[in-house]
């Protein structure tokens, strides 16, 4: 009879604790992403070369009620464009820039890394360890003066300058919202990038870098449907003259165009009187509920805009990224 009892109450402990797993991974989580860019490694011309240097570190969370982290991606984008000392740049404005995770091994920071660990690798142990920390939690991460952790539970697998990663994830956890994600969603984060709107300096005007990026993190549920998306972009440019001498404040803040808001002041110009962060938003919603078959799917015209009339209704800029950007996201979701 003890021995029956027994095993009843190991079976009802059992069933409580696989409730209190599905229960969790049931659970609302609230969707983040966070941008930070810095131009300030950019360089006038020296023995025939300038360089305007855009770096980004993009982080991806998903938030549980309590604030702990439930999930977290992260990725970072160094985007090298030169100039020489005409002010004509020699880059070539179709290459195409790969993310510090997509370039892998190619980075090269393995050969210099003490734990011989490469920059991917690094990044995903420390998104590893901050899951299940609240924001400030991670604020409190042990580093020396140049942000170089010193915890040794974080050494074992994270060597590099985690200064900017440490920002972004608080910063990620703040700006994280209900938008329908669950516990148990696989989260992605996509990023493409494009130089192709710069342009050579003249004797009479400045030339450009623009380094134009798309960001998504995307949630998909075990079905492949999209359950929550945030996407964003960021319009970087530094501008230089025709000496190849830099003219922009290199410590000016950067900020994405969710981030600008209303400053960014298409709705003046906008047919249905909406910002991009707004239509931005609008398409999100649109596709949450949807497969990236469903959403590779949407018609567009030969500009890139939508031609599905519940769809015009609320977004009428470009989207044509935004759909790459969110099969980017969802690809990589894990």
């Amino acid at each position: 009879m003890k021995k029956i009892l027994a095993l009843a109450i190991c079976a009802i402990l059992v069933i409580s604790v696989f409730a209190g797993c599905s229960k969790e991974s049931s659970n609302s989580v609230k969707t983040g992403l966070a941008v930070i860019t810095s131009i300030a490694k950019s360089a006038d011309v020296k023995d025939g070369v300038g360089t305007a240097q855009v770096d980004s570190t993009v982080v991806a969370v998903t938030v549980d009620n309590d604030g702990r982290i439930v999930k977290c991606v992260i990725d970072a984008l160094q985007t090298k464009v030169e100039f020489n000392g005409s002010g004509e740049i020699t880059t070539p404005l179709d290459k195409v820039f790969q993310t510090k995770n997509e370039l892998g091994t190619e980075y090269g920071m393995i050969k210099n890394s003490k734990i011989g660990k490469e920059w991917n690798e690094q990044a995903a142990a420390f998104a590893k360890y901050v899951e299940g920390k609240t924001a400030a939690e991670v604020a409190g991460i042990a580093v020396d003066d140049s942000k170089h952790p010193t915890g040794a539970d974080l050494t074992s697998s994270v060597t590099m300058s985690i200064g900017d990663l440490i920002e972004g994830v608080q910063k990620a956890v703040k700006n994280a919202k209900d938008l329908g994600a669950k516990g148990s969603d696989k989260l992605g984060l996509g990023i493409t990038t494009s130089i192709s709107d710069s342009k050579n300096a003249t004797a009479n005007e400045d030339g450009t870098v623009s380094v134009y990026t798309h960001y998504s993190v995307t949630t998909v549920d075990s079905n492949g449907k999209i359950t929550s998306s945030i996407i964003d972009a960021s319009q970087t440019k530094v501008n230089f003259d025709a000496t190849g001498k830099i003219k922009s404040d290199l410590n000016a803040a950067q900020q994405t165009k969710n981030e600008i808001g209303d400053g960014y002041n298409m709705k003046g110009s906008s047919s249905i009187k909406k910002e991009w962060y707004e239509q931005a938003e609008s398409f999100a919603k649109y596709i949450t509920g949807k497969t990236i078959s469903e959403v590779k799917g949407i018609s567009l015209d030969d500009s890139g805009h939508a031609t599905n009339s519940d769809l015009k209704s609320s977004v009428t800029i470009k989207i044509g990224d935004f759909i790459t950007v969110v099969e980017k996201a969802v690809s990589a979701a894990k």
